[in-house]
Formats: structure tokens, C-alpha cells, sequence
């Protein structure tokens, strides 16, 4: 690198992208930026965290309705209990620093 702190300009395709690339990876780290492998587990984790409870509450509405034979009572009433709870997890998770 010369003394102006700007890499050289050379000919190789090859070096220019390596020095590309470590000035991006440099840049993130230094921003604090994710890469695009952590943003998908993100998306993957908070779709888990949506679907378990959402689950939950379908299963247990469905046996407390065959139990009780109340129709779809409880499925319905776990559900909205189980999608809020997810998605209530799914914000907290967001936010987490």
C-alpha cells in the first residue's frame, strides 16, 4: 500500500477482489454489521421461535377439545394464545442486543 493509504491499482482482477473483499469484511466489523449467513439463522430461529408455541397451542387445544367436546373452542383460543406468545418471544429476540 503506498504512503497515501489507498491500495494500488493493479492490473491482477484476483488482488483487486481480495482487497475488495477485506475492506468490506473490515468495514462490517467495524460497523458492526451481520453477515448474510447470521441474517438467514435469524430468520430461521424466529420462525422457529413463531411456530413452537403456535404448535403448542393447536395440540393442546385439540386434545382439550376432545376431551371437553367443545367443538373448536380451545384449538381456536390457543392458537391466537400461542401466536402471540411467539410473536411476543420473536420481538423480544429482535431486540436482544
Amino acid at each position: 500500500m503506498p504512503a497515501s493509504g489507498q491500495p494500488e491499482v493493479n492490473g491482477n482482477p484476483l488482488e483487486q477482489a481480495v482487497r475488495q473483499h477485506r475492506s468490506r469484511r473490515e468495514r462490517a466489523a467495524k460497523e458492526g454489521q451481520r453477515s448474510i449467513g447470521q441474517d438467514l439463522a435469524l430468520i430461521g430461529v424466529i420462525g422457529w421461535t413463531v411456530v413452537i408455541p403456535t404448535l403448542f397451542g393447536v395440540f393442546a387445544g385439540r386434545w382439550l377439545d376432545r376431551k371437553f367436546g367443545s367443538g373448536i373452542f380451545w384449538t381456536l383460543s390457543l392458537l391466537v394464545a400461542g401466536v402471540t406468545l411467539g410473536c411476543l418471544m420473536a420481538w423480544q429476540r429482535l431486540n436482544r442486543p
